[in-house]
């Protein structure tokens, strides 16, 4: 699944390809934010991306689509 985190004044967002569920990131994410501390997730590779909650611009949960690619028949 894919996350993307924007950052306030940052020109970039960060992108994450995440194993877990959506409900679990929104679960991490609405627990940071009632706690007002950091957002902490994991990506597919084990690495850990940690953004202070004040710093949150906004946060896209997606479902990565495994849509076919090249030349197909059918």
């Amino acid at each position: 699944m894919e996350v993307k985190i924007g950052v306030q004044y940052a020109a970039r967002e960060l992108v994450l390809e995440s194993a877990q569920t959506p409900a679990e990131v929104e679960q991490a994410v609405t627990e940071a934010m009632s706690k007002d501390s950091v957002l902490t997730l994991t990506d597919e590779k084990g690495r850990r991306v940690i953004v202070p909650v004040g710093k949150l611009a906004y946060v896209e949960i997606a479902e990565t689509s495994n849509r076919p690619f090249g030349f197909t028949t059918r």
